[in-house]
């Protein structure tokens, strides 16, 4: 994890300045950006191993460099924000990022962060693609070691989150699990995001594998319990 390269896009210039000099005390190698247009320049310059973004920048806002990168690349993104409206978090997390602080923060709080999200990111990349395992439920069809999920014979477009939670699930149908079971399995043991993320990963599910979002047949709500994937 240490000599990672993290983009960080902060337009407040003494708060950019503690962030790099944190960083690089962490061993990681910084890349830095005042708007939302050099966001995306030095994103796709410096290939970065996680992006640090804040929502209110000059230019085009985080949520619009968020929605851009997560078009082009699946790299970790973290969201900064002074806002801490329920609804500002929850567009981040629709629009791809994979976790948010809201500004103030504690410095050790984030880091902690950064260093889950970079260990998520190292296992993930260390497990084996030539093994394939499969998992079946209904029309769904679910490909481990290609990463690849289909229904009805139709490749789902799903981001890499979203797939692991359906393989889960999967490998566990009809098997229930609640957020915090589930925010320790996908996110890792040290993931201290709001269990809020799993809603939102659902509803993202929901929108892909079911008929009907709104009257879901396979990914299930057991209520007072969590999910489960029938089918």
């Amino acid at each position: 994890m240490a000599g990672s390269k993290i983009l960080v896009v902060e337009d407040d210039q003494n708060l950019l300045d503690v962030l790099e000099y944190n960083l690089k005390q962490e061993g990681h190698e910084v890349f830095k950006a005042a708007d939302g247009v050099q966001a995306l320049e030095t994103a796709r310059s410096s290939n970065p191993d996680l992006v640090i973004l804040d929502i209110m920048l000059p230019k085009l806002s985080g949520f619009e460099v968020c929605r851009i990168l997560r078009k082009e690349t699946t790299v970790p993104i973290l969201m900064l924000t002074a806002k801490s409206e329920e609804v500002d978090k929850i567009v981040g997390l629709e629009i791809g990022a994979d976790d948010y602080v809201t500004k103030p923060f504690s410095m050790r709080e984030l880091l902690a962060r950064i260093r889950a999200m970079l260990r998520r990111t190292e296992m993930a990349e260390q497990k084996p693609l030539s093994k394939e395992t499969f998992y079946r439920v209904g029309k769904l069809a679910i490909n481990t070691g290609r990463r690849q999920a289909t229904l009805d014979g139709e490749v789902l477009d799903l981001a890499p989150k979203e797939f692991e939670l359906l393989a889960f699930l999967a490998e566990n149908k009809g098997l229930v699990f609640n957020r915090a079971q589930l925010l320790k399995k996908i996110w890792g043991y040290d993931y201290v995001g709001n269990t809020r993320t799993i809603d939102v990963h659902v509803r993202w599910l929901r929108q892909k594998i079911e008929a009907v979002p709104g009257e879901p047949k396979r990914l299930i709500t057991v209520r007072g319990g969590g999910y489960k994937l029938e089918g």
